[in-house]
C-alpha cells in the first residue's frame, strides 16, 4: 500500500494523487489564464491576471491547502489575506482606469478551484472551470445579446425568475384532491416547465431561426409548438411552391421534437413508464426522423424558406401555462374518476380527443397516473394513440392549407409516422 503524503483524521492523500490533483489544478489554470491573455491581446489592454498569474494563483492554493494539513490552518488564511489584498490593489487600480473586475474575480476563483482540486473534487472543478472560460470567452456575444433584449423581454426573464425562486418553492408539497393526485408543487412544476420550454424556443427561434433555414426552425420551433409549425409551414407552401420540400423538413422536424417531447415527459413524471414505452415510441420518433433526413436530402441546399414572418407570439406566456396547467388537472380529476366509474374503458377517447391540440398535458396527465389509477399498459397505449390523434390533426392541417406538392409528400410523410404507430401498437399488445 502506497504511503500517505497526508494521514488527518478528516482527510488522507498519496503521493500519486497529490500529482495527479496537481496536474489537474494546473490544467485548470492553464486554460483560465490562456483565455484571459489571449482577451487582453485582442482587446489590447493591460490585463492584472494572464496566464502566469492564474496559474500561480492556483498553484498558491493547492500548496496552501497542503500546509493547511501539514503546518497550520493559518498558512490558508494567510494566503488568502495576502491574495485578496493584492487583488484589491489591482481593483482599485482597474476602477480608476474604467476597467471591470473580471480578471480580479477570474484569479478568485482559479484560486478556489485550487483547493476544491487539492481535496479531491476533481470533476466538480473541471465542470465549473469549463463554465468560467466559456463565460470568459463569449463577452463580445453576450453583450452583443444582452444589446438586442426587448424590455419585454427582461420583464419576462424577470418573472421567471420570480416565479422559479420566490413561488414555486414555497407551494405545499401534498395533495389537494379526493383521489390524491394533485398536488400544488407538481402544478407548479408543470408551469415553470411549459413557460420555461416555451421561453427557451422564443430564445432559440429568435437567435437561430432566421440564420440555419428550415431544418432549424423546425426542430426550435417544435419546442414551442408543433402545430404553430405545421399550420405556417402548410401555408408557405401555396407562397412558395418552389420551397415545398424545405416546407416538409420543418414540418417532420417539428413533429419529432414533439415525439421527443412525450419521452421528456415520461422521464420527468414517471420514469419506471419508461421501460414500458420507449420501444413503441422509439419506432415512431424513428419513422419521423427518417422522413425529416428523407426530404432535408431533396430540399435545394442553396434555397431556404423566409422564415421572418414566423410569429414568435410572447416571451413568457404565462396565461397559456396557466391554462396548460388547469387543463392538465382537469384531464388527471378525469383519468381517475373515469377509471374508476367505468374501469378504464373510456381512457383512449379522452387521450384521443384531449390530444387533437395539445399532446402535452394528456401525456402528463396519464404518466402521473400510471402505475397507480391505470395500469403501465394502459397507460402506454393511451399516449401513443394521443400522438397519433395529434397527428391526424396536422394531416388535416397539410391537407386543407397546404399546396398540392405538400399533400402528396404528407401522405408518405404520415403514412411512415401511422404504419410505425400500427407497429408500436403491436409491440405494446403482444
Amino acid at each position: 500500500m502506497e504511503e500517505l503524503l497526508i494521514d488527518h483524521a478528516q482527510f488522507q492523500l498519496t503521493q500519486m494523487e497529490f500529482f495527479i490533483r496537481l496536474a489537474v489544478a494546473l490544467g485548470i489554470g492553464f486554460l483560465i489564464g490562456l483565455e484571459r491573455e489571449h482577451a487582453a491581446l485582442t482587446m489590447d489592454i493591460k490585463s492584472f491576471a494572464g496566464v502566469r498569474t492564474i496559474i500561480l494563483s492556483v498553484l498558491l492554493s493547492y500548496l496552501s491547502m497542503m500546509m493547511f494539513y501539514l503546518i497550520s490552518p493559518w498558512v490558508l488564511l494567510v494566503s488568502l489575506v495576502g491574495l485578496f489584498g493584492l487583488i484589491g490593489v489591482s481593483y482599485f487600480i482597474a476602477q480608476r482606469n474604467n476597467v471591470g473586475g473580471t480578471n480580479e474575480l477570474s484569479v478568485i476563483i482559479s484560486f478556489l478551484l485550487g483547493m476544491l482540486t487539492f481535496l479531491g473534487h476533481i470533476e466538480i472543478s473541471l465542470a465549473i472551470a469549463m463554465v468560467v472560460v466559456a463565460l470568459l470567452s463569449s463577452k463580445i456575444r453576450l453583450h452583443r445579446f444582452i444589446g438586442t433584449i426587448s424590455t419585454e423581454e427582461m420583464v419576462a426573464i424577470i418573472r421567471f425568475g420570480v416565479i422559479a425562486l420566490l413561488i414555486f418553492p414555497f407551494l405545499p408539497n401534498e395533495s389537494i384532491d379526493p383521489y390524491g393526485v394533485v398536488n400544488l408543487r407538481e402544478v407548479g412544476l408543470i408551469v415553470l416547465l411549459t413557460s420555461g420550454l416555451s421561453f427557451i424556443g422564443y430564445i432559440l427561434m429568435r437567435i437561430f431561426g432566421r440564420n440555419y433555414g428550415t431544418l432549424l426552425t423546425g426542430i426550435v420551433g417544435g419546442v414551442v409548438s408543433s402545430t404553430l409549425i405545421t399550420w405556417i409551414f402548410s401555408k408557405k407552401s401555396k407562397e412558395q411552391p418552389s420551397l415545398v420540400k424545405n416546407c416538409m423538413v420543418a414540418i417532420m422536424a417539428a413533429t419529432s421534437v414533439m415525439i421527443v417531447r412525450v419521452l421528456v415527459w415520461v422521464i420527468i413524471f414517471n420514469t419506471p413508464l419508461l421501460k414500458d414505452i420507449i420501444l413503441p415510441i422509439a419506432v415512431i420518433l424513428v419513422a419521423s426522423l427518417f422522413c425529416t433526413y428523407y426530404y432535408n436530402k431533396k430540399a435545394e441546399k442553396k434555397e431556404q424558406v423566409d422564415v421572418e414572418e414566423i410569429p414568435l407570439g410572447k416571451p413568457l406566456n404565462l396565461r397559456t401555462a396557466i391554462i396548460f396547467a388547469a387543463f392538465y388537472v382537469g384531464l388527471l380529476l378525469f383519468i381517475n374518476f373515469s377509471n374508476e366509474q367505468f374501469e378504464g374503458k373510456g381512457i383512449y377517447l379522452t387521450s384521443a380527443i384531449a390530444s387533437a391540440t395539445n399532446v402535452s398535458a394528456i401525456v402528463i396527465s396519464l404518466a402521473k397516473s400510471a402505475g397507480q389509477s391505470l395500469t403501465f399498459f394502459v397507460a402506454s397505449n393511451a399516449i401513443i394513440l394521443g400522438m397519433l390523434s395529434n397527428t391526424v390533426i396536422k394531416v388535416g392541417m397539410v391537407l386543407y392549407a397546404g399546396s398540392k406538392e405538400l399533400r402528396k409528400m404528407a401522405y408518405f410523410g404520415y403514412g411512415m409516422i401511422f404504419i410505425s404507430g400500427i407497429i408500436a401498437f403491436l409491440i405494446l399488445n403482444l
